[in-house]
């Protein structure tokens, strides 16, 4: 059986602006978006407006470099009364067309929140 491919959250390119002193992607780039991701991943629950309460342990196992095409996953794998969790899972793609390699993943935790910014249900837990 084929796999299925899975559709990413968020697709990035690596430019030269988001490298560090060595020549490589600043991590902190890598967590803005693994953070944009997630939120992805709640809309797609039916949360518009999120805000971030916790990303877990981050351990980068790749490096990333320029040029790099990078799929950041989002799968949802919590939902509570008003907050929800989302794996968020980091793909890089080199240019040299090696198969995409595991750079890091993520559990980030989603408020929903209305417009005050006050916590309000999840949709479907409202259903």
């Amino acid at each position: 059986m084929t796999p299925t491919p899975r559709d990413p959250a968020i697709r990035v390119l690596m430019m030269p602006h988001d490298t560090n002193a060595h020549g490589t992607i600043f991590g902190g780039v890598i967590l803005s978006h693994i953070d944009q991701a997630g939120a992805v991943g709640a809309i797609r629950l039916g949360c518009p407006k999120v805000v971030t309460v916790s990303m877990d342990k981050v351990e980068f196992h790749h490096p990333v470099q320029v040029g790099d095409l990078v799929s950041f996953y989002a799968d949802v794998t919590r939902v509570g009364r008003t907050s929800m969790t989302v794996r968020v899972e980091v793909e890089a793609q080199g240019r040299d067309e090696r198969g995409p390699v595991a750079v890091t993943s993520a559990d980030v935790t989603y408020v929903n929140v209305d417009d005050d910014g006050r916590p309000i249900p999840v949709p479907s837990q409202t259903d």
